[in-house]
Formats: structure tokens, C-alpha cells, sequence
């Protein structure tokens, strides 16, 4: 569906139940589980350490957090600095969102960019943030349920972002009517945004 923006270059790993592949945006990564699927339903491991940790991905999450969000809700485009900034492993569990990441690394070549992805019940992709990006999603169907695993508890004076809809940026939300949050509406925009990274 959403074919003409989804770049996937590059499969980097295969671990025993892991495909990884890499993103235009260096250190963004896509993750396949590999789902086993029967008569029952599936069943597949979300999160594994070891396999994780052998993928490349050693890192200590220590928050764990989930939102329910109806169609054409926007949430974005955030992140936490430092010392609070978070990597995040990101899922749906039910429903579908396109989710979107802004490279807010001064020193990076791609700094400003951004990439998207769909996730959704169906392909059960993983994505992994890491620290230096700025992070929102628009749903796509009502009651998706969207879940990620923090490095780093919530921290509120850590808390930082980027107007969602900023035409610099170029992101095509792929919503008419967006449901975006007060708080949302008046982050700063990206010509006005100094990064901490």
C-alpha cells in the first residue's frame, strides 16, 4: 500500500527468527519475526534477548509502552534528549499505523530526513529507533494498538519535538482529517529546532 515511500535496501542479518534489513537512515532498523502459523492461529516471540543481543541490538529496555488510538490520529513527532534519551523498539499489535522518524543527529549526513514505514497486525514488523531520531505515527484503522519498549524511563523535562505537519520536512501523513493533540499542534518547527544529539 504504501510501496512508493517504503525504501528497504538492504538485508543486513537473518538470525534464527529474525530478518533484518536496514533503512536510507543509518541505524534504523526493520525487523521480520518469523511467525509459525497453524491451524490454531500463530505464535511468534516478540522479543527475545539473546536473539537481539546477537542481532546487534544489546540493548537494556526498561519501559515498556502501549496506546490505543483511533483512525487518523497523529501522534509526533517526539523524543527525549539527553541523559533521558530513548532507543525504541516499536510494534502494532493490532490495527495499522505508518509510522514515521525524522534524523535529528547534527553530525549525520541524513540529518532532517525522514523515513516511513506501515506496521500492522498482518506483517508484524518490528522497527527499531535509536536514539537521535524524532518519532510519530498516524493510524490507519480504528482501535490500533501500538506498543514499544523503551532503553530509558519517561522523563518529562527530557521531552522534546517537531511540528508533525512542517512542509520542510515532506512528510505525507497519509491522513484528510488528522487527530492531533493540543500539545502536539504547537512544537516547534524544524528551522527553529536546535537538537540536543
Amino acid at each position: 500500500m504504501w510501496d512508493n515511500f517504503i525504501l528497504l535496501p538492504k538485508l543486513i542479518l537473518i538470525v534464527t527468527s529474525l530478518e533484518i534489513t536496514t533503512t536510507p537512515l543509518a541505524g534504523l532498523l526493520v525487523i521480520k519475526p518469523k511467525v509459525f502459523y497453524d491451524s490454531r492461529g500463530y505464535f511468534f516471540e516478540p522479543y527475545n534477548k539473546q536473539r537481539y543481543m546477537e542481532a546487534g541490538i544489546a540493548q537494556e529496555f526498561v519501559q515498556d509502552n502501549q496506546s490505543l488510538s483511533q483512525f487518523g490520529a497523529v501522534r509526533g513527532l517526539h523524543f527525549q534528549g539527553p541523559p533521558f534519551e530513548q532507543g525504541k523498539l516499536v510494534r502494532v499489535v493490532k490495527g495499522a499505523v505508518l509510522d514515521v522518524v525524522v534524523d535529528i543527529r547534527k553530525n549525520s549526513a541524513t540529518y532532517g530526513q525522514h523515513f516511513a514505514i506501515e506496521l500492522n497486525e498482518e506483517n508484524m514488523t518490528q522497527f527499531w529507533i535509536p536514539a537521535g531520531f524524532a518519532h510519530g505515527f498516524a493510524t490507519l484503522k480504528d482501535n490500533t494498538i501500538f506498543e514499544y519498549k523503551c532503553t530509558n524511563v519517561y522523563n518529562k523535562e527530557s521531552e522534546g519535538g517537531i511540528l508533525w505537519n512542517d512542509a520542510d520536512l515532506h512528510i505525507n501523513w497519509h491522513t484528510q482529517e488528522p487527530i492531533v493533540s493540543d500539545k502536539d499542534q504547537v512544537l516547534p518547527l524544524f528551522k527553529d529546532f536546535v537538537s540536543p544529539f
